[in-house]
């Protein structure tokens, strides 16, 4: 499951999980392995419905809505600080369902790949954080990047 930030009362969802959700692909190499990915979002069904729209997202991957309903509460989605974004992973062992695996903040960058080909360039992400020569254009983690339809290229 990722944990997408939507709350029910934004206009658009989390630019960074946008962004997260711009690298996925087909999930049928997953079904394959009797792997499933899932999104969750708290916004209604509706919100995520436009959104998918206006993103263009095409690849068949599921977008449950949490609305109304604790499961973002219980798994940590959504506290009195407000959305987190985050992977859970779940095994089913009959009628029973366990979660195996939590991560979030920087532990869910493995799910974007776009950030891997970003590495393996000679400027690679260009944020603060990297050791760059002198020069080279760096900003602040995370605030460069956009929802795709968002850009001025």
């Amino acid at each position: 499951v990722y944990h997408f930030m939507f709350a029910p009362d934004w206009n658009a969802g989390c630019d960074g999980c946008s962004w997260l959700v711009d690298a996925m692909t087909h999930p049928a190499h997953l079904h394959a392995r009797d792997t499933s990915l899932v999104m969750v979002s708290r916004a209604p069904r509706e919100k995520l419905t436009q959104y998918r729209s206006r993103m263009g997202w095409t690849a068949p991957i599921p977008w449950y809505s949490s609305y109304e309903s604790d499961f973002n509460v219980d798994f940590g989605a959504t506290t009195d600080n407000g959305e987190r974004h985050g992977a859970s992973v779940f095994i089913r062992d009959g009628d029973d369902i366990y979660r195996t695996y939590y991560t979030g903040a920087r532990g869910v960058e493995y799910l974007g790949t776009l950030w891997t080909y970003l590495d393996l360039t000679p400027f690679g992400r260009q944020e603060t954080w990297e050791d760059s020569p002198e020069g080279w254009p760096q900003t602040e983690p995370y605030v460069w990047n956009r929802r795709h339809d968002e850009y001025d290229v």
